[in-house]
């Protein structure tokens, strides 16, 4: 027998991930990727059809701003397209590091060092400032790369019912004569469920056991607070929060996530976050861009947009309550429709794309099962006809399948 026919008949080592892969095929939870034709605008063309977009991050809109537009460009004629080497080495440029000081004065903190990514910055922040002989008390529904960054830390971890203040001081007393660090982290704004964390209650028990308090702000940067500063201003918890997160991504329009605190912190982290020591730094656009976002949020223009984003946000929620959506929780422009199983909610999102209205099923792994859900996000440029007929859009798709009543 030749080689080439003794490899044919061996086994595919990789074979149990086709397995996998059909049955979750056959399950109907394996969507295919959407693919955007033009800009992340409120009514876009995906996969050959123009539809309402209730599926993106750009709450402000900022992915196609001039201001954005013209820096990035002007970035690009003047410094090139990328930065050649990672931070530790010969990549820290001018406009990384005024990018960073202008972050920090933005959030009122000393200091700030910007990711490659908001996942990075979690995940590598919790790993840098925490290690085996410490303790980690986490809301349940916090972000992935903060479950991720406590995994890699290799610290003890604990877990509190979903913004329960008193199930967390519950597992602070069991764990009061704790020899190592302790940290309290939440998320600012949950991302599946549009809520915002208790963080004056936290910050109260982190002061009275000791403990590192930290907040990712993915979701609440350029959102809550004034000018969008996030959680911390929108709670006036400053100076109360020692390490918080946020995202160049969403609102902020670009790439990235950054990390605020103090400066022997943010000295730390450059010496010690390995995603900052180990990944070539942004590209001098999107720095400048991210610059420009920010100056836009410091001025009455970024103020209008983050009031406008407020307006649509009530606007809509109003619309779909009065076609039977519920959504308690939300408290934010991240509207959750809760469906339960799976199939269902990944069936209603397909059904919606075909009737003209995009808003992504989420199922499990990222939410538990049964607990599948359509997540809509409102930004600040949508128009109130746009948001009307996506009510209506969605009213109409739900209720064959149950969903809202007849």
């Amino acid at each position: 027998m030749s080689d080439t026919a003794t490899i044919a008949t061996k086994q595919n080592p990789l074979q149990y991930i086709t397995d996998q892969l059909n049955e979750l095929r056959e399950k109907g939870v394996a969507p295919k990727l959407r693919v955007l034709e033009g800009e992340q605008r409120p009514v876009c063309i995906f996969d050959g059809r123009e539809v309402i977009n209730l599926a993106s991050n750009n709450y402000l809109g900022l992915t196609t701003h001039k201001a954005l537009r013209k820096a990035a460009l002007d970035a690009v004629k003047r410094y090139g397209v990328g930065a050649g080497a990672v931070r530790t080495i010969a990549g820290t440029m001018k406009l990384h590091m005024a990018l960073e000081e202008q972050i920090a004065a933005f959030k009122k903190v000393e200091a700030c060092v910007v990711f490659q990514s908001g996942f990075t910055a979690n995940a590598g922040t919790v790993s840098a400032v925490l290690g085996k002989d410490d303790l980690i008390v986490s809301d349940e529904l916090n972000h992935a790369s903060i479950i991720d960054g406590a995994r890699l830390s290799k610290a003890t971890i604990k877990v509190f019912k979903h913004k329960d203040v008193q199930d967390c001081e519950r597992i602070l007393q069991e764990n009061a004569n704790f020899p190592g660090k302790k940290l309290i982290i939440t998320d600012g704004v949950f991302s599946m469920d549009g809520d915002i964390a208790p963080l004056p209650q936290l910050c109260d028990l982190a002061e009275k056991y000791n403990c590192i308090m930290m907040v990712d702000d993915a979701h609440a940067s350029g959102v809550l607070g004034r000018g969008g500063r996030g959680t911390v201003d929108h709670h006036q918890c400053h100076g109360r929060v020692h390490i918080q997160v946020g995202t160049l991504s969403k609102a902020i329009g670009a790439m990235g996530g950054y990390v605020c605190g103090s400066r022997d912190l943010i000295d730390f982290l450059y010496l010690r976050a390995r995603p900052f020591l180990f990944s070539t730094s942004h590209p001098p656009a999107t720095a400048a861009a991210c610059q420009a976002a920010f100056a836009l949020l410091d001025s009455p223009d970024g103020e209008k947009l983050v009031k406008k984003l407020w307006a649509n946000t009530k606007f809509f929620k109003r619309e779909l309550k009065k076609r039977g959506f519920q959504f308690k929780a939300s408290e934010t422009p991240i509207i959750p429709i809760h469906v339960g199983e799976a199939a269902k909610a990944f069936e209603f999102s397909k059904n919606l794309f075909e009737a003209g209205v995009f808003a992504p099923a989420v199922g499990y792994p990222i939410v538990a099962e049964g607990k599948a859900r359509l997540r809509a996000i409102v930004t600040a440029t949508h128009k109130r006809e746009q948001l009307l007929r996506a009510a209506d859009i969605l009213a109409e798709v739900a209720k064959p399948l149950g969903i809202v009543a007849s």
